[in-house]
């Protein structure tokens, strides 16, 4: 049976976050808004909803469950949906060298 990673949003960014309008699409969430919280085994994300619900420790709005594929589904309003780590641009070592000699 699949194991998905819980990763639970932040309080600050959750109510940013329910109040957003839907978006269709991936959604692109920030790795720092959200802090891992464990894992679950279970046959599908709705499934691994389900099982959380009945331990008092329910997925909220904003939530994600990472698959063993790392595909990430975020819980929304709707239900799960797509969404993708939306990671910082890192610049080639070459073009860094550049900017520093040209700084300095």
């Amino acid at each position: 049976m699949p194991l998905y990673r819980i990763f639970r949003m932040k309080e600050n960014d959750r109510q940013r976050f329910r109040w957003a309008p839907h978006t269709s699409g991936a959604t692109l969430v920030k790795p720092k808004e959200y802090e891992e919280a464990g894992a679950v085994e279970a046959a599908s994300v709705y499934t691994a909803w389900s099982a959380l619900n009945k331990t008092g420790q329910p997925l909220a709005i904003g939530d994600l469950l990472a698959g063993p594929d790392d595909e990430i589904r975020i819980l929304k309003y709707i239900g799960f949906e797509e969404a993708r780590w939306l990671l910082p641009e890192t610049k080639p070592p070459d073009e860094l060298q550049v900017m520093s000699a040209a700084a300095g």
